[in-house]
């Protein structure tokens, strides 16, 4: 089973990321927040990781920057989430190593088409 890391601030969409991944067959792990993500990834390279752009702590672009300089950190495909559909921002964020982006709120049609497009599914 593919396992599928989800980076998110909200206890409420780490659930609902949860819940539609496991019905699309992954394994789910979660973190609060950048640091904690690099430390799940440390552990256990994730395939797939769900990545909120807004965090405290440590943000999705600075794990992102961190993540693709690990040994097999260039491995997971990376799929950010954001309420932003600023295109400069969607763009750094791509530079940066993500393989697709999703707005918020999202639903399990979105999450699917997403991670088909990014060759997860």
């Amino acid at each position: 089973m593919k396992n599928c890391l989800v980076v998110d601030d909200s206890s409420v969409i780490r659930k609902v990321a949860r819940r539609i991944l496991e019905e699309l067959g992954f394994s789910v792990t979660e973190a609060e927040d950048g640091a904690q993500a690099l430390q799940a990834c440390e552990y256990a390279m994730p395939y797939a990781i769900l990545l909120d752009w807004n965090m405290p702590v440590m943000d999705g672009f600075e794990f992102l920057k961190q993540l693709r300089q690990m040994e097999d950190g260039g491995e997971p495909k990376v799929v950010f989430c954001t309420t932003e559909n600023d295109i400069a921002q969607i763009a750094r964020a791509l530079k940066a190593g993500a393989n697709e982006y999703i707005m918020k709120p999202f639903d399990r049609d979105i999450v699917e088409a997403k991670f088909a497009e990014a060759g997860i599914l």
